[in-house]
């Protein structure tokens, strides 16, 4: 049976995606890896998610090598949420001495960025690499942004009627998509040579948690935008 080493991150120190990670005590000290390392030896796996890489997929040289066999990332929770209510306009004053409602056309627009993961951002470079590896399991929820694209916006021109002595604005507050998971990366069993020791295969199991914004389709192959509620918002002026 392989030697299964299960990485379990310490505190509120996984949020910062340096956390310290401690073996179970089966484990030998001499393996002990820290989130960072375990992230490295995933982007540069053999295999990533079910795809062949070569050094070049991690802007590696031929002499690098890879440095695990396969990686791969098993979600194991998804949810939604309503992400942090934000002002998408400038204001709008129907005030001066104003005795009847103003009608006005406002225009908002709210840009929500791409979450990147508790543990992605420790080694993600370009676009492709561990993104693009976890967008797979990332897009098969529906209306899901490409975890390759930093950020998407919401938008739209309403009008209004604003009140006599009052200022409108518009707040949107983002619907949010959380992917719970793991990454589990494994080194194969070598057995051996004439100027080599075998060694046992070595499994390392990693959590991670991606948030983004849940999307709504274009129209005609248009890019989609932010999933959402904006409401008008009227204050005294």
């Amino acid at each position: 049976m392989p030697k299964i080493i299960r990485l379990v991150a310490i505190g509120s120190a996984l949020a910062t995606g340096a956390a310290v990670v401690a073996l179970l005590p089966s484990a030998n000290a001499a393996e002990e890896k820290t989130p960072a390392q375990i992230m490295r030896m995933c982007q540069r796996s053999e295999v990533l998610n079910g795809k062949q890489q070569s050094v070049r997929d991690f802007n590696g040289a031929f002499a690098d090598g890879f440095e695990s066999s396969n990686c791969d990332f098993v979600e194991t929770k998804f949810e939604t949420f309503n992400g942090p209510t934000e002002k998408a306009s400038i204001d709008f004053p129907n005030c001066e001495d104003a005795t009847e409602p103003a009608k006005v056309s406002v225009a908002w627009e709210s840009e929500v960025s791409q979450g990147k993961g508790k543990q992605i951002t420790v080694v993600q470079g370009a676009s492709g690499g561990i993104f693009g590896a976890l967008s797979g399991s990332w897009s098969v929820h529906k209306s899901s942004l490409n975890m390759t694209t930093e950020s998407a916006k919401a938008g739209s021109r309403d009008t209004f009627d604003v009140p006599a002595g009052k200022v409108l604005h518009i707040e949107f507050t983002p619907k949010m998509q959380r992917m719970t998971g793991e990454w589990r990366v494994r080194i194969d069993a070598n057995p051996g040579s004439f100027a080599v020791n075998p060694s046992p295969e070595k499994n390392f199991v990693l959590e991670d948690v991606v948030e983004g914004p849940s999307m709504l389709p274009g129209a005609a192959g248009a890019p989609g935008v932010v999933d959402g509620v904006a409401k008008p918002v009227f204050t005294d002026c």
